[in-house]
């Protein structure tokens, strides 16, 4: 049977997440979006690709955010966070755009990608919970994904950043859809499996 301690942490976790991210969404600067915006836009006016990448828990919204960004109209891949320095980042082109993302932005790991990333001639979009990070610092732009807490028992693994992390992503990909005017047709061309594909034009 379940502890009633843990059915407690379940509903401390659940009342933390629920402030959090109404704080978090009333927070956001969307200018912070259409600056990060203009510099996709401009990469891929100039055949630049987009690409996005993370450490730990933030390499699995990489992988999110890769996937959504492609399906909906802007054609992004995943850059390993730490195999990006053992030869991943053969994947650049000079004038690519990278979206970096790290709660602290003072990862050892994200900095030598990061530097690498700008070694290979490429601009950085960071998301962060700290806007006077390392990473913040050196990045051409910042969208800042800071909550208070993460709301778990230990109040360190990554949960109301990591819910952060993918909104402000999120925001982003609906910004830029709307300026690739990617419509129905668009969409199921690229999503024509499922349930969505199914759904068709309509």
């Amino acid at each position: 049977m379940i502890q009633e301690k843990s059915i407690k942490a379940v509903e401390y976790f659940l009342d933390s997440a629920k402030k959090s991210f109404t704080s978090y969404i009333n927070s956001i600067d969307i200018a912070s979006c259409s600056k990060a915006a203009e510099l996709i836009l401009a990469s891929q006016a100039a055949g630049g690709r987009l690409h996005v990448t993370g450490i730990g828990k933030p390499g699995h919204v990489a992988t999110y955010a890769a996937s959504l960004l492609s399906s909906t109209g802007n054609p992004a891949t995943f850059l390993h966070g730490t195999e990006a320095v053992h030869g991943s980042c053969g994947q650049l082109v000079a004038g690519d755009v990278v979206i970096a993302i790290s709660n602290s932005g003072e990862t050892a790991e994200l900095k030598a990608t990061v530097n690498a990333i700008h070694m290979n001639g490429c601009k950085v979009i960071a998301v962060t919970g700290n806007p006077e990070s390392w990473l913040s610092r050196n990045s051409e732009c910042t969208l800042l994904a800071g909550v208070s807490e993460e709301g778990g028992p230990l109040n360190r693994a990554p949960r109301n950043s990591v819910n952060a992390e993918m909104l402000i992503l999120q925001a982003l990909s609906v910004m830029l859809q709307v300026e690739k005017d990617w419509n129905p047709e668009k969409y199921v061309r690229c999503h024509p499996g499922g349930k969505l594909g199914e759904r068709g034009l309509a």
